[in-house]
């Protein structure tokens, strides 16, 4: 691979302005996707990025190039993509963002129709390599572009997720983080009788207030003081394209991804009994546990958007959620959303008249977890072999559908290689004993080193 498309992942387009990604490979992008998909209409979009309007011109140039119809959302957020794709039976979508990657970065994201995930196992690759080629045959007419503007009707659909008349009057914390979801949290409050206390609100592509990326505990101050200084109910805070939301409690506490996996479940099991639920391998206990308890069907999943969507589909699954905080629904054309997580929780502190802490408070204590801790190591492959020999040994299971799942009698682990990052994941967990957890926790870290 040459090395401007280094760019190239095993999900999406993600690379440093302007070596790894730029206005030239932006459009040869276009014209490759263009020829790979033969698409007739396709959806873009952009985030906030100063570099992201340039690449999406850049990009629907290629796509015009190759004779497809460009329908441009302008600024948006990572699932109006997704809902513009599905909901208008475009042949396919592009969203130009980087997420929570740094500020010198961008990256594009890809459905084809239906919203159906191209990743590098069916089609990416193929993309990556037309565009690295550069030689494209002619086509008879060139695409045209034009604006298109669906918000409306997004919040539409976001809303049909909530009975809104039983709604509680609740103060939320909101923090975009200077992303995209700014914006739809202004139009959503029209329809809502919350009261938003809103915190680096402003969609601002040089991210006065930092990255936003909540998964980073140094990232969660802001939102989590302005809970406790505003006396919220809970708050909310997104990445950069918010496809991922994360939630915090009435006193500004953290709420583990995990834990929402489980609320989230067990919600779609009481008005959707014997459903299908996804969970991904890395914390799997309460997920299991709770939707056993509620009649329902639980099923693991490689880590992954593109998996956790495949899975859903060959399952007809009802939800499925991952612990960080990518959440996917069959209704949302089995895509990550950022919006519905959260006013689904609203919906459950509304009906249950409990606060979010209260929610979650049992399965905290029944199934405490460490959260997932990142170690950059010199030879995964060795480590991994090393955990294997070390741990196998009295394991009531072992797994390897994504690194390695070792389950005791009352503590469970995985350890696999990030998909995205040069970097090794740990999670820990275990029954109703926090100290075995953090014991277990501390002893494989050591084991583990790196840094």
């Amino acid at each position: 691979m040459t090395a401007e498309l280094k760019c190239f992942k095993a999900y999406d387009v993600r690379g440093r302005l302007p070596d790894e990604l730029n206005e030239d490979l932006a459009y040869r992008i276009g014209r490759a996707y263009a020829t790979f998909l033969k698409p007739e209409r396709v959806v873009v979009g952009r985030d906030i990025r100063h570099s992201s309007q340039q690449l999406c011109h850049a990009l629907s140039d290629g796509l015009m190039a190759g004779g497809v119809d460009v329908f441009d959302l302008g600024l948006c957020g990572t699932e109006e993509i997704y809902f513009a794709t599905f909901s208008e039976g475009f042949d396919g979508g592009i969203m130009v963002t980087a997420s929570h990657n740094p500020i010198d970065y961008n990256g594009m994201k890809f459905v084809r129709q239906g919203s159906r995930p191209i990743s590098g196992d069916d089609g990416l690759n193929v993309i990556r390599d037309l565009a690295a080629a550069g030689t494209f045959q002619e086509v008879l007419h060139s695409g045209t572009t034009s604006k298109i503007d669906l918000k409306a009707k997004y919040l539409e659909h976001l809303l049909g997720y909530v009975d809104r008349a039983a709604l509680k009057p609740l103060k939320i914390v909101a923090n975009p983080g200077n992303g995209c979801a700014g914006p739809i949290i202004d139009l959503l409050e029209k329809h809502l009788p919350c009261q938003f206390i809103k915190v680096h609100h402003q969609p601002d592509g040089s991210f006065p207030n930092g990255i936003p990326n909540p998964l980073l505990p140094e990232n969660r101050a802001a939102t989590a003081e302005a809970v406790i200084k505003h006396g919220a109910d809970f708050g909310i805070a997104w990445d950069g394209d918010f496809d991922r939301c994360f939630l915090f409690d009435e006193k500004g506490g953290f709420i583990e991804g995990y834990y929402i996996v489980g609320l989230l479940a067990e919600s779609f099991l009481q008005s959707k009994p014997g459903s299908r639920i996804i969970h991904d391998p890395r914390l799997t206990w309460n997920t299991i546990d709770i939707v056993q308890q509620g009649g329902g069907v639980p099923v693991m999943s490689k880590t992954g958007h593109a998996f956790i969507k495949a899975r859903m589909r060959e399952e007809d699954a009802v939800y499925g959620g991952e612990m960080s905080a990518h959440h996917y629904f069959k209704d949302f054309a089995y895509c990550d959303s950022g919006m519905i997580p959260w006013l689904l929780v609203y919906g459950l502190i509304s009906a249950s008249g409990k606060t979010p802490g209260q929610l979650v408070a049992e399965r905290q204590a029944k199934f405490p977890a460490s959260g997932e801790i990142n170690r950059r190591v010199e030879n995964p492959q060795l480590l991994f072999d090393l955990i294997r020999r070390r741990y196998s040994e009295g394991a009531v299971a072992c797994d390897e559908t994504d690194g390695i799942s070792i389950e005791h009698r009352d503590w469970r682990f995985n350890l696999r290689s990030s998909n995205t990052e040069p970097v090794v994941r740990l999670n820990v967990e275990s029954r109703a004993n926090e100290a075995l957890m953090q014991a277990k926790t501390e002893e494989l870290l050591t084991l583990i080193g790196g840094s």
